[in-house]
């Protein structure tokens, strides 16, 4: 049943389609016995004119995937290659997944409709094509806290049940089976770049580079940047704007993604692609969140490297089409801007107003320093001390002492509760319940707790674009 207001009138708009010739390959989805509705982000459905449709509806398009009206007749598997923990894979692709709509919303923001387990495509390199329940429904945590945190992230829209049972390696096994639907504002990746370079494919890249200036619009370089009227020296300063925003996004929300390779990058600059992720217990630069991540190369504290050297590699592949020194420009940038945006987002978070960026810093590293030592979670120590109602010991205390409350702080409403996390116990006591008694209402009181916070921490600052 629709439970949200229709914010925008559905309104598709396909420009892939002349890209993909050669960006994508036309697939089939999957046939699956069975289609269990369990998830439906009418939240998000009203922004694209989708939230009025019945769960009849719902299903037949986001499950069966009968193309929605006016869109994409057929699903595109998009083409990527990428740096795969630092290893470049020439083989890569949509191996379980495929673009399936793309429509404006009431802003005229283009937006796609993407899957996960939605059946095999030519890139599936023996896989099935498949997602585990438990994928999927971690996925929606993951997707529900992070936007209340003010990440920029793609939102799970849809899970429905399939009805199969799966085989894996790393976890209890057979286990029951879904299809996702995400919505983003695009999936174009910084592998997708490398495959052009790869290819050799000049007139290609710059296709995809005026596709994304026009999909994905952003500020123009600073005044004195070297190349700033060229489209890819303007796409490389955009793109490490949104990678160090959302760099420090990550951080400053204690969050660990655990598989930041260049397929994983968004041009966009939204994070996506939720596989074994993990909150902090506590404040560790050496965390890690994937358990075949053994050398910690992305670990916790080496996320904002992580993606600075994401953006090298895009430079890399757009040296095809530019010359070094602007994109080297760009690619300098990122540090300056890093520093900036974790002073924006940190600040946010605990509810004061900024004092300037060298106060902000000692602050930061003085709170930072507050959790190593004392062990307390990110997400216990920014509730304790929001808005300087209280402070915490040492110098991190006596630092925030002269900050001032930001103005019309909703978050005060908490002060009593305890803050949702989603730390591994709580995940694995979430999917417990589903898989044991198919009980899905700790899943649901914890995402509306996760929105609860979403709205008393209200929006995000405001990245560069």
């Amino acid at each position: 049943m629709r439970s949200e207001p229709q914010a925008a009138d559905y309104r598709p708009d396909t420009p892939i389609t002349a890209l993909s010739p050669w960006l994508a390959d036309r697939v089939e989805a999957a046939k699956f016995p069975k289609h269990i509705l369990r998830f439906r982000n009418d939240r998000h459905a009203a922004t694209i004119g989708l939230a009025s449709l019945d769960d009849a509806a719902w299903v037949s398009h986001f499950g069966e995937f009968v193309p929605l009206p006016g869109n994409l007749p057929e699903p595109l598997a998009l083409r990527y290659h990428g740096h795969q923990f630092r290893n470049y894979n020439p083989d890569i692709g949509d191996g379980r997944g495929f673009l399936f709509a793309q429509m404006r919303d009431a802003d005229g923001r283009l937006l796609d409709l993407g899957t996960k387990g939605s059946g095999t495509t030519p890139y599936s390199r023996g896989g099935d094509g498949r997602l585990t329940l438990k994928g999927a429904v971690r996925e929606i945590m993951a997707t529900e806290m992070l936007e209340a945190l003010g990440v920029h992230t793609s939102k799970t829209l849809s899970v429905i049940e399939t009805g199969e049972a799966l085989d894996r390696g790393d976890e209890p096994s057979p286990t029951r089976s879904a299809v996702m639907v995400r919505l983003s504002h695009g999936h174009i990746r910084i592998g997708t770049f490398q495959r052009l370079l790869y290819l050799d494919d000049a007139d290609r890249m710059e296709e995809l580079i005026a596709y994304c200036l026009e999909t994905f619009p952003g500020n123009a370089p600073p005044a004195d940047s070297p190349g700033r009227d060229e489209p890819a020296i303007i796409l490389m300063h955009q793109v490490v704007e949104r990678l160090a925003d959302l760099a420090a996004s990550y951080m400053t929300s204690g969050f660990v993604h655990g598989v930041l390779n260049t397929d994983n990058m968004n041009i966009s600059g939204e994070s996506f692609d939720y596989g074994p992720w993990r909150w902090l217990p506590s404040w560790d630069p050496a965390f890690t969140a994937a358990y075949f991540d053994h050398g910690g190369l992305y670990a916790f504290g080496r996320q904002p490297e992580t993606l600075h050297w994401n953006c090298a590699q895009l430079a890399v592949a757009l040296r095809q089409v530019a010359d070094s020194e602007p994109l080297i420009a760009a690619i300098d940038r990122f540090g300056g801007l890093y520093q900036q945006a974790m002073t924006r987002r940190f600040t946010w978070r605990l509810g004061v107003n900024s004092r300037g960026q060298e106060a902000d810093s000692a602050l930061i590293a003085a709170a930072e320093r507050h959790m190593r030592e004392t062990g307390i979670a990110p997400e216990r120590f920014f509730f304790a001390h929001r808005g300087a109602r209280r402070m915490p010991e040492g110098e991190a205390g006596e630092l925030l002492r002269a900050y001032e409350p930001l103005a019309a702080d909703e978050y005060a409403v908490w002060q009593q509760h305890t803050p949702p996390s989603l730390h591994i116990d709580e995940v694995e006591r979430i999917w417990t319940a589903i898989d044991t008694a198919d009980d899905w209402q700790p899943l649901n009181q914890r995402i509306a707790e996760i929105r609860a916070l979403g709205a008393a921490l209200g929006p995000p600052p405001e990245r560069p674009d």
